[in-house]
């Protein structure tokens, strides 16, 4: 009778801690990211808070988000998230699903109020199956508009998450004087080089070229997610020696040989710049990569 007693009362007992530790990671607020970049900026938003988990969705190696398909992780991912923030503008072209799985998801659209620029390209709609103009959604590039962003991060997590106000806002404050002091460095680098047109892989720096007063004259991929043809490349490269353009600007994220073919033909130099769509997952990795990107202009235009 006794050892049936110790056994009931460990059971007891166990049943008490597993019942205690659930209810604590009940009570985690988990802010779910679309994919890299805001995962990134929500990191700075919510850093130091206790209770407050950031979970990115979108593992992404491979560059935007245009053609991301749901996985199944992502939906167990969903179901524990207290909510959630996307880029939008477009981007997030899978969100509709999410709204079925969880309609009760309070969601953050961070570009919500900055003024878009036209994408130039043409895509097809899944279901209606005729081309339509969408917009240049890469926002994030332009660290002013990425400050706009960790402020609208902050604004929708206060009144997600009411406890915790006063810290994202707080938060938001020191981030964007980081970013403030990230912008006025570039600018000071790149203010030599103001006017001189640039070629990029495709239209995700053209909100940094606006920034920092360059000028895009083409893209080495005219549609978006499709190689260009021959013809696409002779213009290309007609367009590099009529200019004069003497740098290319790829992505790790996409093949070189197309810019690879048009730097043999003209003589320009090829560079590789990060859009900031995957990295190391620290605080400051924003703020490193777009460093690094002016670096690379700076050097790509001094020579």
């Amino acid at each position: 009778m006794k050892k049936w007693l110790s056994l009931l009362t460990a059971l007891v007992l166990c049943a008490a801690c597993c019942c205690g530790c659930a209810a604590q990671g009940g009570d985690a607020f988990t802010v779910v990211t679309s994919f890299y970049p805001m995962y990134v900026l929500t990191l700075n938003v919510t850093a130091g808070i206790d209770g407050v988990e950031v979970v990115n969705m979108a593992d992404q190696n491979v560059g935007c988000l245009h053609d991301y398909q749901l996985q199944t992780r992502d939906m167990v991912t969903l179901e524990d998230a207290s909510a959630m923030v996307i880029n939008g503008g477009g981007m997030e072209q899978f969100m509709e699903k999410v709204f079925s799985l969880r309609e009760d998801l309070p969601v953050i659209e961070a570009s919500v109020g900055i003024e878009m620029l036209c994408s130039g390209h043409e895509h097809e709609h899944e279901d209606e199956h005729h081309e339509h103009e969408v917009m240049n959604a890469h926002v994030w590039l332009n660290p002013q508009l990425a400050i706009a962003q960790v402020n609208n991060i902050a604004q929708g997590l206060a009144a997600a998450d009411p406890v915790n106000a006063q810290a994202y806002l707080d938060n938001a404050a020191a981030y964007t004087q980081r970013l403030t002091a990230l912008d006025d460095e570039i600018r000071a680098l790149l203010a030599p080089f103001e006017g001189r047109e640039i070629i990029t892989f495709h239209e995700a720096f053209a909100y940094f070229a606006q920034a920092y007063g360059l000028k895009v004259a083409g893209y080495i991929e005219h549609e978006s997610g499709q190689e260009p043809g021959t013809r696409e490349i002779a213009q290309t490269c007609d367009l590099v020696k009529e200019k004069g353009i003497g740098a290319l600007f790829v992505e790790p994220q996409y093949p070189v040989r197309t810019a690879e073919t048009i730097a043999r033909e003209t003589g320009a130099s090829v560079y590789t710049l990060d859009p900031v769509v995957s990295g190391d997952g620290a605080a400051d990795g924003y703020e490193r990569a777009m460093r690094a990107n002016a670096e690379t202009f700076a050097e790509a235009l001094g020579k």
